[in-house]
């Protein structure tokens, strides 16, 4: 690993490390496959196979259908949404790369996501279907975008750290709102959530603090939705 001088966003020199080829090319790869698009799907389908039971509202007809449907509905609202969104805006110039690395390429896309997140909260909640920590879940997340979407305007905070402090929040809220043992989830995402850090460091996508305050927004959203909807 070399160093390279490079200029920040305040027209500051310093070195920055210059990491191998087939290291950054797998940071990428690492940095597609923890995409935070996916993680409300990963986090339904983690409830989904895990506790069932909760999710009973859910299955009026037949478990496999009802749940299929869950699984669309989220896919839809996640991922569908904003990446046609994205595309949309992208062929109107709104934005210069579906990459976003600009905090400018990053306003609609919030705006978006901000949107589409609190209509699946609204929707779980007027429907009265879903277990309370799940719609939680969809308030927290909509929670940790409105508050990115904030600090975009003074800092490029990372998204993914966003999305996967999230994920470790709402098990911290499985775990001390609902007693459950979450232990193992647990540890498996702090693994996960610190290789994908590690990754966009890797890219230069973002500079630690970006990084760590990432992690902050997504935790704390996730335990203030538990606490106003679970308690």
């Amino acid at each position: 690993m070399q160093e390279q001088a490079v200029l920040d966003r305040n027209g500051n020199l310093h070195l920055d490390p210059e990491f191998p080829g087939a290291m950054k090319s797998t940071a990428l790869v690492i940095s597609y496959l923890t995409h935070p698009l996916f993680i409300p799907l990963l986090v339904t389908f983690l409830v989904l196979e895990s506790i069932p039971e909760y999710m009973v509202a859910f299955k009026p007809i037949s478990k496999r259908f009802a749940f299929d449907m869950l699984y669309f509905r989220v896919a839809i609202i996640s991922i569908g949404f904003p990446v046609l969104t994205l595309l949309l805006a992208k062929s109107l110039k709104f934005v210069s790369s579906v990459h976003m690395k600009t905090q400018r390429d990053r306003i609609i896309p919030y705006v978006a996501m901000i949107t589409y997140y609190f209509w699946a909260f609204y929707t779980f909640q007027q429907e009265g279907r879903a277990p309370k920590f799940y719609t939680a879940f969809f308030l927290g997340v909509f929670l940790s975008v409105s508050i990115a979407f904030v600090s975009n305007n003074f800092i490029k905070t990372s998204m993914h750290t966003v999305g996967w402090g999230g994920v470790i929040g709402f098990l911290f809220s499985l775990m001390w709102g609902m007693h459950m043992n979450v232990s193992i989830p647990l540890v498996i995402t702090f693994f996960v959530a610190g290789i994908t850090a590690t990754a966009r460091l890797i890219l230069a996508a973002h500079q630690p603090r970006e990084i760590y305050l990432g992690f902050l927004i997504g935790i704390v959203s996730q335990l203030a939705a538990c606490w106003i909807l679970v308690k």
